[in-house]
């Protein structure tokens, strides 16, 4: 009885040992994501709709930590804090040449491309300010100084005659805040992206003085960057990542009302306001599988160089890793 037993025993625990090893191979992992808004759709619908993706849950978890803008996430990609992040063009180049950050760009989330929305200035209706040139001596809005926004804005100053550190002021107003400092003459031009350029073109009274697609077609406003050393040493998790990320973009695309809904529920504005502008040709443009634009990526790094925002010339083949979107 008792080698019966005995055998009953090792039968057991082989059976256990057997089934917490499955177990283990199938262990959820965590990957720490920050994210902010708007124009990240993608992963809203990795919020608030997880269930339409077959890994995630599953074989994989995500801590989302919201933060007000992609400086600060470079930082914390930094310091190892996060795995993925929000990042834009500037913010990343300025961690990789700070040496502090190796970071591969896997995904892509917004940007412009001819008949999409593009970052424009505005002028009321009635001002005398009629080029780039009559700026001179006037004052500019900006939504932060020495955001990414700034290079392309510059040169285009350049071009125009201008100096833009002695013949404009450059003031620090957040974009929602936009119109309200233009139409209150707080203002000369207005810096203007959506959902705030919508609203205030419904109300009438302004027009468009210049747009950032006057000096770059394709310009790159935020893209996903994972650490390098994160990918290295799990390359399936960030693969799955990326396969998620590629998915909700092409969900995103794929059903607008849902979109709607799902944008609304992480952003909280209203559906009728997103419905004026959201998706539609004045929004900024989506690649349906979320993949990077290395070209227009390069161009964007080489406007930062000169225009003095980056101290090196930084190729980008530097950004680009083995795991990329679009990934099925």
């Amino acid at each position: 009885m008792k080698r019966i037993a005995s055998k009953r025993g090792v039968v057991a625990a082989l059976a256990l040992g057997a089934l917490l090893s499955s177990g283990s191979a199938f262990a959820q992992q965590t990957i720490k994501v920050g994210w902010t808004i708007p124009a990240e759709e993608s992963k809203y619908w990795m919020m608030k709709r997880p269930q339409e993706f077959a890994d995630l849950g599953k074989k994989y978890n995500i801590e989302w930590v919201q933060f007000q803008g992609t400086a600060p996430m470079t930082q914390a990609l930094a310091a190892g804090a996060l795995d993925c992040a929000t990042q834009s063009v500037l913010a990343l180049a300025q961690g990789v040449q700070s040496g502090n950050l190796k970071a591969s760009i896997v995904a892509q989330h917004v940007f412009e491309k001819p008949g999409s929305f593009s970052v424009y200035w505005a002028v009321k209706d009635d001002s005398p300010i009629k080029t780039i040139a009559d700026l001179k001596g006037k004052t500019m809005s900006i939504n932060t100084l020495g955001s990414g926004i700034y290079g392309p804005m510059a040169i285009l100053l350049k071009q125009a005659g201008l100096d833009p550190a002695k013949d404009v002021k450059l003031v620090e107003v957040g974009f929602a805040l936009s119109e309200e400092a233009l139409r209150s003459g707080r203002v000369d031009s207005a810096v203007m992206n959506q959902p705030f350029a919508a609203r205030m073109e419904a109300k009438g009274g302004t027009r468009k003085l210049f747009s950032l697609s006057q000096q770059q077609d394709g310009i790159v406003h935020i893209l996903e960057a994972c650490r390098a050393d994160f990918i290295e040493k799990n390359p399936e998790l960030a693969r799955m990542y990326v396969r998620d990320l590629t998915l909700g973009m092409q969900k995103a695309l794929a059903n607008r009302d849902e979109t709607l809904k799902v944008v609304n529920e992480v952003m909280k504005a209203p559906i009728p306001v997103l419905e004026t502008y959201l998706l539609k040709d004045n929004d900024f443009a989506r690649d349906p599988g979320a993949a990077p634009n290395f070209d227009a990526i390069q161009k964007m790094l080489d406007t930062y160089v000169e225009s003095g925002m980056l101290p090196k010339k930084l190729d980008v083949s530097e950004l680009k890793g083995k795991i990329v979107a679009p990934i099925k």
